[in-house]
């Protein structure tokens, strides 16, 4: 066996690295240089409560340092306590998060108690309404139409009995669960299937708009729920363009009649039935729908890349929240990166 080599000591070796890296570039810098986090911390603080106005105690941590450390979470699809050790750890989390001179660094039941807030305050929709504002500040309004999809996030499954199972099933709790058990067990997650596989947990239904691929819209439901029981809550009445594109799953004859009333364009592929298969026409028109939905499946790739399809919470409130989260970092760091690429809005 040849012998291993001996890595080579620089006297240098910090300066070298840190020259290969702004080389290769920190995505971290450029949502630093494009985001207005401060922006993001006003629309929290203006509702947000902490304590119960009692005197004393720790000062709490800034809102916009908490705000930027839960967009970074959800980029890096980091657990609260890989979060802390990475801001302990890692140079580019603590400059982004202006710690790199600070002792003291938020820990894990801080980021918890954090996201708890935003739940209980339903701060979310704050905070994406904000980024919204950044987004049309900036330029990138919604255009080109929106494209409505749905994509399953799966939770851990749960082991119940079939008694326990069916009492879950009408909305309620077994009676022998302690309050210990019924904080560890997700009584909102179903059970769904796609082509032809089984799984549990919840769906993010979001709206696209086609042209910068930003998600402009969204809710989040149980895994069972089907995807056109919230169509029409998530369209977005500010897109410039009136198309409406959405797959076979969403055609319904008055749907089609409500969107014209409304003033958009039917852009929903047909299905066939059962002894009226689809003409040679509505296949190309399918067709034609199909290559512009493929756009609204970009936005669920990203999300997948940040760990977006299985999250490690219970209960649909907070599902809600961390989807919600992670929607909102997708949409500051491709708005960050468009601005990077100096792409400028027409």
């Amino acid at each position: 066996m040849a012998p291993r080599s001996i890595p080579m000591i620089s006297l240098f070796a910090g300066d070298e690295r840190k020259a290969k890296r702004e080389r290769l570039g920190d995505p971290l810098q450029v949502l630093d240089r494009h985001i207005d986090f401060a922006a993001l911390a006003r629309a929290v603080d203006a509702k947000l409560v902490i304590g119960g106005g009692k005197r004393g105690g720790r000062p709490p941590y800034r809102t916009e340092l908490m705000i930027r450390l839960l967009v970074l979470q959800q980029l890096y699809n980091l657990s609260d306590e890989a979060l802390e050790y990475q801001l302990l750890d890692r140079s580019s989390f603590q400059r982004f998060a202006g710690l790199e001179h600070s002792g003291r660094v938020p820990d894990a039941k801080t980021l918890w108690v954090w996201r708890e807030r935003l739940k209980k305050q339903d701060l979310i929709g704050d905070i994406s309404e904000a980024v919204g504002r950044q987004l049309s500040a900036s330029g990138f309004i919604a255009r080109g139409g929106q494209i409505i999809d749905a994509s399953i996030v799966t939770v851990p499954v749960q082991r119940n009995p079939k008694a326990d199972n069916e009492a879950i099933k009408q909305d309620d709790v077994p009676q022998d669960w302690s309050d210990a058990k019924r904080a560890q067990k997700d009584v909102d997650a179903r059970w769904t299937r796609k082509h032809g596989k089984s799984y549990f947990g919840y769906k993010l239904h979001a709206n696209t708009d086609r042209r910068w691929g930003f998600i402009r819209c969204m809710e989040v439901t149980t895994a069972s729920a089907n995807d056109t029981t919230v169509f029409e809550q998530i369209l977005d009445g500010s897109n410039t363009c009136r198309d409406v594109y959405a797959d076979r799953g969403y055609a319904k004859a008055a749907r089609e009649q409500a969107l014209r009333a409304a003033g958009y364009r039917d852009r929903i592929q047909r299905k066939g039935e059962a002894g009226r298969p689809l003409s040679a026409v509505q296949q190309r028109r399918n067709r034609r729908i199909a290559r512009q939905r493929a756009y609204g499946e970009h936005p669920f790739a990203r999300l997948a890349q940040m760990g977006g399809k299985c999250l490690r919470t219970i209960g649909l409130a907070r599902a809600r929240t961390v989807i919600g989260l992670k929607v909102i970092a997708h949409n500051l760091m491709h708005l960050a990166r468009l601005q990077q690429r100096r792409i400028v809005p027409a």
